[in-house]
């Protein structure tokens, strides 16, 4: 009898410290997973800054977007290019610019930068993703300026005739487009 008292004795004692332990230790919670920026599917090699140098794209969270197709080379680029720089660096807190160069090489891609003062980012020269987004907006001639609101989705495949007529109201266009 004395070894069942003993026995049920221990065992009410190490059921109570499971309680006891339980309860006093709270399992850390499960972080929730990290969200891939949308501009990781756009730009999954990374973007590159006006000095060649990588840039990861989630550097453009928040903001609208504008894929520029244009080249040196192409006399309506020359004559839009300064256009877009200029209303680009009165917007910097809410647009930005992702070059897509369609120039001979590298060399002139960032040459054409330098001298039109093109202070934003570009891919690398041909690359796959610069592929890839000509084909997806069906990208026949340049200069061409697709707007994209934050969250990646399209709010016009015109942006350049906006920035041309109407440069004071685009912006809060776009912006309306995207519920901001």
């Amino acid at each position: 009898m004395k070894n069942h008292a003993l026995f049920v004795a221990s065992l009410f004692l190490f059921v109570l410290a499971g309680a006891v332990g339980a309860q006093t230790s709270d399992p850390a919670p499960t972080p929730a997973p990290a969200q891939e920026s949308v501009w990781k599917t756009f730009f999954p090699d990374g973007l590159l800054d006006p000095e060649g140098n990588k840039v990861e794209p989630d550097v453009l969270n928040g903001k609208l977007v504008g894929l520029y197709f244009s080249a040196h080379w192409c006399p309506p680029c020359r004559m839009f290019s300064p256009m877009l720089v200029a209303f680009r660096d009165a917007h910097t807190s809410d647009f930005e610019v992702v070059f897509i160069s369609s120039d001979k090489n590298r060399e002139a891609q960032f040459e054409y930068m330098k001298e039109v003062g093109m202070k934003w980012y570009t891919l690398e020269h041909r690359s796959e993703a610069a592929n890839a987004l000509a084909q997806k907006y069906g990208v026949r001639s340049i200069p061409t300026l697709i707007i994209l609101g934050p969250d990646g989705k399209t709010i016009t495949e015109d942006g350049r005739a906006d920035v041309t007529k109407k440069p004071d109201s685009c912006l809060a266009d776009w912006k309306a487009a995207a519920g901001r």
